[in-house]
């Protein structure tokens, strides 16, 4: 077996082990007293720490030099999708029952509700053109400009995460940090590509 694919294989069934957990948990009662809040709330969690994941795949091709990590960065990003297509259907469906107007009602009144649909609705073009062909079809330029929402989207779900406690700010503040150093290292990459180019620019 290929070290890569073992890789791969390992980190699918470790993107599975959350979802795991949660069934683990529904079929031993111990969800809690509000099971519903419980799933939603672990779901939404682990969209957040999936995407944190995915983002830290480029600094850490980068700093170890093992660009065989890109290669993983589909996947990480789908199970992104998946965990937060879970947790809006556990919203709209389980809590909700599928009421238009109370969903509705509930973005409008409720910000954090309306960040949360937002970031979801967002990542669903990221999810459509993830393939190679799409890419292709796309062309790399566009494709790449169109899956920097990826940026505004983790951005809103830590301040999703952070309108969604009301008291101890402890876990969205940390998953905040992690955001702000995984965009500082990008940005200072950044600026010294620019700064490489302009030093050889001809005076």
């Amino acid at each position: 077996m290929k070290p890569l694919f073992a890789f791969k294989a390992a980190l699918f069934a470790l993107c599975l082990a959350p979802l795991a957990r949660l069934v683990f948990f529904a079929f031993s009662d111990r969800l809690g007293a509000n099971p519903i809040e419980f799933v939603i709330r672990s779901l939404g969690t682990w969209t957040l720490t999936l995407l944190l994941v995915t983002l830290s795949i480029t600094p850490l091709r980068r700093l170890t030099g093992w660009n065989s990590l890109i290669r993983v960065r589909r996947m990480l990003g789908l199970f992104v999708f998946f965990y937060a297509g879970l947790h809006f259907f556990t919203y709209a469906g389980v809590d909700q029952s599928f009421d238009l107007s109370a969903i509705l009602a509930d973005i409008v009144k409720r910000p954090y509700i309306t960040v949360g649909v937002t970031c979801f609705v967002l990542l669903i073009p990221l999810a459509v053109t993830s393939t190679n062909a799409m890419q292709r079809r796309l062309s790399g330029r566009r494709w790449q400009l169109l899956h920097r929402l990826v940026y505004l989207i983790a951005a809103g779900g830590v301040l999703h995460y952070f309108q969604l406690v009301k008291k101890d700010i402890t876990q969205p503040a940390l998953y905040g940090l992690v955001l702000a150093v995984l965009l500082g290292m990008r940005l200072w990459w950044r600026w010294q590509a620019a700064r490489a180019a302009a030093n050889r620019q001809p005076g």
